[in-house]
């Protein structure tokens, strides 16, 4: 006769908040690390062969850097609601915690996703600038437009930690 040994993993509230925390930082920081190395291979290039252009390739160059910030607000905003600023923390309930997780989710892999594409389209406008370099506001425009989605992910993560501890 077998037996079937069951086992239940639980995790805290705090601990799942917690992990939404890294989420959100970890993931939004590795977006903006590759975007940023994308843009700035492109953008060695570019200044190698015209340096004048510098000052337009460094603009392009940090456009990415934003996700890694909007992660760290993100997670600075989730270690808020556990109370880690103050003496104790807060007892989370089982939902907020997962709550907070997915609000780290979100912004972590919006971040991720953005950052990393944002790079591409950051190193795309530097071509274009060195061919002509006039249409630096047509490249920077085009660059935002991916940092859009790294917004979204900001916003929807405030708008979940809103609902927490309600």
């Amino acid at each position: 006769m077998e037996s079937e040994i069951a086992t239940s993993v639980s995790i805290s509230s705090s601990a799942l908040a917690s992990i939404g925390a890294i989420l959100a930082s970890v993931f939004s920081g590795i977006g903006s690390s590759i975007g940023m190395s994308i843009a700035g291979t492109k953008g060695s290039g570019v200044i190698a062969e015209k340096p004048h252009l510098s000052g337009k390739v460094t603009i392009l160059s940090a456009m990415p850097g934003s996700q890694a910030i909007y992660g760290l607000v993100v997670t600075l905003l989730i270690l808020r609601k556990m109370g880690a600023f103050d003496t104790s923390l807060i007892e989370l309930s089982s939902a907020d915690g997962y709550a907070l997780f997915a609000a780290g989710g979100v912004m972590g892999f919006a971040g991720l996703f953005s950052g990393w594409f944002q790079g591409k389209v950051s190193a795309g406008g530097m071509g274009a600038i060195a061919r002509n370099d006039s249409v630096l506001a047509k490249a920077i425009t085009l660059s935002a437009l991916v940092e859009t989605t790294a917004l979204f992910g900001l916003l929807g993560a405030v708008l979940v930690m809103l609902m927490v501890g309600k």
